[in-house]
Formats: structure tokens, sequence, C-alpha cells
């Protein structure tokens, strides 16, 4: 009797290694260009001076984000929302115009990415030598060279992790904590998280956080339209593909099927299948086939920026760039001027003074000496400017209503401050029970700087 056969069938399939090979170009330039844009202002807008503190930190232990001369207060949260909006509308009209460009330029795993894979070529070699290298049986040689990568990769991404927890602890005073080891807990744990995101995605995971982690990747095609500029390839002109040496015979396209775009493609895709999810539009691809049309003397374009219409249409550069200002881009860069135009504003007009007016509970309105009707509030004043200021404090809205504590008060900059007043009436002044009053607080040496709060005296019966 026949044993019965088993089949298995594994649902997951192994991640082929991706061995992306260095191309020249002007795109190739131009993410490096924002490589080091990016960079630069990461690894340095720490350590900025301003107002003899750090130019961009964001405090979260005394609740205060200070970028240059502004400081966000959680009251100003509103702010921070307003422009995680712009960065937002920002995506989506790039999207629209030019499809992934953020991915393939600017996104920091790309980024991070790039910069991992040059620190493997200088190491390990070109890619035929990473190929070789680790195909090889173990060995010294190999050992030494996977250490000293994998060395240089975690100086780097702790350095990344350093200057990411210096936005939020003063970074000087993170690297003395450094120096004498003497971080607190919350400092070890976030440096290493993120240096270790960093390892692990740029080091490791590389195409894979973009082809199945990255949320961007999913809903781009609802941002897309027939004009917007994607990579493509123009079959057209390039099939039926075959060697070089066959073409004239065989009456073959320009595509000499040399695979170039595949190996120079940071995940791996065949771009002359048409647009894929997985294509980060960094157009590699574009480098390299250019340079293989200067090699064997055919027209530049073959894989290029495009449209879905231009390509069917065959439009023209110009009818492209004329296409490109249609009614969608139209309605997100309007959308985007007007939060641009209301944040400004907005920032423009915030008054930096703060003031809340609490009710003493525990002493409603009460008699004292001379007949006078005493209500006792607490004002807590929050300096949001970095100048001290002298604020006078000054009350209406009952007859004979006067302070019965002092009515200057000096707050530091960027500090908060509770003043207890006393506020006393005639008797006979207002009516019986609650009577609406207004408080107002306004600098001495800046009288437009000023807020006015309301609250209630009240008059026993």
């Amino acid at each position: 009797m026949n044993e019965p056969h088993t089949q298995v069938i594994s649902m997951y399939a192994a991640r082929e290694e991706i061995y992306p090979r260095e191309i020249e170009g002007r795109y190739a330039r131009l993410r490096w260009l924002f490589v080091w844009l990016t960079q630069v202002a990461f690894y340095c807008s720490p350590w900025l001076q301003w107002n003899g503190r750090q130019a961009l930190l964001f405090d979260l232990g005394a609740r205060k984000f200070y970028i240059f001369g502004l400081v966000l207060w959680p009251q100003d949260f509103i702010y921070l929302a307003l422009l995680l909006i712009i960065c937002a509308y920002l995506l989506f009209l790039a999207t629209a115009v030019a499809g992934r460009v953020w991915c393939g330029f600017s996104c920091p795993q790309t980024v991070y990415t790039e910069i991992f894979l040059w620190i493997e070529r200088r190491i390990e070699g070109k890619r035929s030598a990473r190929i070789a290298l680790d195909r090889q049986p173990p060995s010294l040689r190999k050992y030494g060279k996977k250490t000293a990568k994998h060395l240089a990769w975690g100086a780097v991404a702790l350095w990344t992790g350093f200057t990411f927890v210096g936005y939020f602890t003063p970074i000087k005073e993170l690297g003395m904590e450094v120096a004498t080891l003497s971080f607190g807990p919350w400092e070890w744990f976030w440096v290493l998280f993120y240096s270790f995101a960093t390892y692990g995605n740029a080091g490791w995971m590389r195409e894979q956080v973009c082809k199945y982690m990255c949320p961007y990747a999913r809903f781009q095609s609802s941002m897309f339209d027939r004009d917007t500029l994607i990579i493509t390839y123009d079959s057209q002109r390039g099939e039926p593909r075959g060697p070089l040496s066959r073409k004239a015979a065989l009456n073959l396209g320009s595509c000499i099927d040399c695979s170039m775009c595949v190996q120079v493609c940071p995940t791996g895709i065949d771009i002359r299948q048409g647009l894929q999810y997985e294509c980060i539009g960094c157009a590699a691809c574009v480098d390299a086939c250019n340079a293989v049309m200067d090699k064997t003397g055919q027209p530049r374009g073959l894989i290029r920026y495009s449209t879905e219409r231009a390509m069917e249409d065959h439009l023209t550069p110009t009818e492209i760039r004329r296409r490109a200002l249609r009614p969608r881009v139209k309605i997100y860069s309007g959308v985007l001027l007007l939060i641009v135009l209301a944040t400004i504003s907005a920032l423009y007009l915030r008054t930096p003074l703060k003031l809340d007016v609490l009710r003493d509970r525990g002493s409603m309105g009460r008699e004292v000496e001379d007949g006078m009707i005493e209500n006792v509030y607490r004002l807590q004043i929050m300096n949001t400017s970095e100048q001290a200021h002298t604020y006078r404090i000054a009350v209406q809205g009952v007859d004979t209503l006067s302070l019965a504590t002092p009515d200057l008060v000096r707050v530091d900059g960027t500090e908060t401050r509770a003043v207890p007043i006393r506020l006393r009436a005639a008797h006979g002044a207002g009516k019986t029970g609650s009577n609406k009053i207004h408080i107002t607080l306004s600098a001495v040496d800046d009288p437009s700087l000023h807020v006015t709060e309301s609250a209630v005296f009240i008059v026993p019966r």
C-alpha cells in the first residue's frame, strides 16, 4: 500500500537579497544633494543657539517647544497641528505633480539607505564583489569586512539616535552625560531605540520597509492621475528587446535587455513591466538607461519621467508642463496657500501673554473691615515670550471695585507664575449674587501687550 504523499506549501517567500549597483548621473547627483541637505540640517540644527539657548528644542518635561524665536506651549498645540497639515498638503501636492518624488529623494528611509549603501560599497566593494563575498565560505577576510561594515553602520546609527534625542533634551547637556556615562533611563531608551531603528531599517530591511511597512505606498494611487509624473518605460520604442548585435537583423527596439535598470533599482523591480507600487521614484533606472543609450549611440529617454497621458498621446515636454497645472493641483496649491497665510497671520497676531483667572472656592464673597466686600482670586500668568516683563493688574465691572493687593507683578521670560489677588468693593456696590467683572493684565514697558479675562465678583446677601 502506497504511503500518502504530503506536500508542504510555504506561505512565506524568502527574501531575495538585493545588491543595488552604484550609478552616476543627473538624478544620482540630485539624490545625494538631498542626502547632504537633509542630514546637514538634521545633525547641525540641535547645535544652533538662539538667545543663549538651543534654537530648536522640544522640551517635553517643561512642556515648551522652542523654534528659534518662537516659544510654543501646550495651549499653542493648534500651531503644531497647522504645521503638520501644511506638511501633509505639501506631500499631496508633490505626489499629484511628480509621484513618489518624496520617497525617492528625501524620505529618511531612502536617505539612510543611501548612506549605509555608500559605507557598504567602500568596505565590501562594488556589486559583483559584494555578491561574491556573501557566497564565499566563512573566512577571516569575510568576517573582517562584515565586522567593519557593521561597526561603521552602528557608529552612524548611534550618532543619529544621539542627535534625535538632542531635539528633546538640550544636546550640550546630553553630550556631557555621554562623556560622564550618566544617561537617564529615558535617554538610554530613546537613543538606543532610534539607533536600532536606523540600523535595522537602513542596514537590514531596506526595501522591505518601502514595500511592506510604509503606508504611503498603498494609498499613493489615490493621488495619481493620468497627468502625474512617474518613471515610465517607452515600450513602443524599446520593444521588442534584444542584444545590440542582432538589433538591425531582427528589427529590434532600443532596449538591449542589459538589465541595468533592474540592477540599480533599490527595490529590485523591473520598470519595464510598468508602474508598480514598489517603485519609489528615485530615477536610478533613468540614469542607468541613459548611460547605456549613450554607449550604444541611441537617444536618451527610453526610461524617463513622463505621464501616462503623455506616453499614450505622445505629448511634448511643453504640453506635459502645461497639463501639470490641472484643477487638482490648483486646488491643492490654493488650500495650501490659504493654510500657510492663516498660520503666518495667527503667529504674527499671537499675543505672547496668557491669563487664567481662578476663583478661590473656599472663600466666597465675604465682608471685611470697613464694610467692604472682598473676593479672592488666583491669577495664572504665562509669559510666552523670552523677555521678562512687569505687568500691571487692573479691574473693572463693579462700582468702587479695586485691588487690595499690589497691582504690579514681574514674570520672567517663558515662565508661569501664580499670583493671588484680593478684590474689594464698597458695601452696596453691585447686585446681590454674581457680578461680571474684567481683569486686565498689561505690560508696563509695552502697553500694546495686554490681555483681558472675565471673572465673577460675588456680593453676599
